[in-house]
């Protein structure tokens, strides 16, 4: 569950003195929203989105003849002067959950992946991140089901569980203990591969676990 095996490798660099009608070029080109930029070691020194190069440009109901001097300036920007110099990055030996944390807590689409030496390695963004997870977790395979059970509050009931699909030869690849937030109720998430969805309604309930659909 580590970002490098979902992270995008092909990642599109620019120099601090790439100006910013190049940068966008590239970006358009490329289709994607950030553009890490990179020193003379290769290693990380900012960031510019999309956004920050669309900030960039004069606004189109200029004076015509103040709009011109204005791109003409604009050529002559680098992308230096609206980089991001606070940044946020992922290593290689970050996980899903970490950039989950991230990535929600900074409210931003991606993050550079750098290697020991700080070079850009990847970039991983919360596309990725919905593929990473879905891959993990089976949504959208054929059979994949979501069941949700109550903790019946004997002991160790995620065993007792696991015993039960594995004995019925029920495939899963899922199963979390979580609270409700406004109940405060114990629910247990199995997400199962099957299509005989009936079968592992029947053995929760033989087990003692009663469950309900959400």
């Amino acid at each position: 569950m580590y970002v490098a095996r979902y992270m995008s490798t092909e990642v599109t660099t620019v120099r601090p003195e790439t100006s910013i009608p190049e940068a966008r070029a590239l970006l358009s080109r490329s289709h994607f929203r950030h553009l890490p930029v990179i020193d003379d070691t290769d290693r990380l020194a900012g960031m510019v989105t999309d956004r920050d190069l669309r900030s960039a440009y004069p606004s189109s109901i200029m004076d015509p003849r103040e709009h011109a001097t204005a791109m003409q300036q604009l050529q002559e920007t680098s992308v230096s002067s609206i980089m991001t110099t606070r940044l946020h990055t992922l290593t290689l030996e970050s996980t899903l959950d970490d950039a989950l944390l991230l990535l929600d807590r900074e409210k931003i689409g991606g993050l550079p992946v750098l290697d020991r030496e700080g070079k850009v390695a990847g970039f991983f963004s919360i596309r990725d991140l919905t593929r990473a997870y879905s891959q993990l977790f089976g949504i959208g395979e054929p059979g994949s089901a979501l069941i949700a059970v109550t903790d019946d509050g004997n002991p160790r009931p995620l065993t007792r569980i696991v015993r039960l699909l594995e004995e019925r030869d029920i495939h899963f690849n899922r199963l979390v203990r979580s609270q409700a937030p406004d109940t405060g109720e114990k629910i247990i998430y199995i997400r199962v591969q099957t299509y005989n969805i009936s079968t592992v309604h029947q053995a929760l309930e033989e087990a003692g676990f009663e469950w309900y659909n959400q």
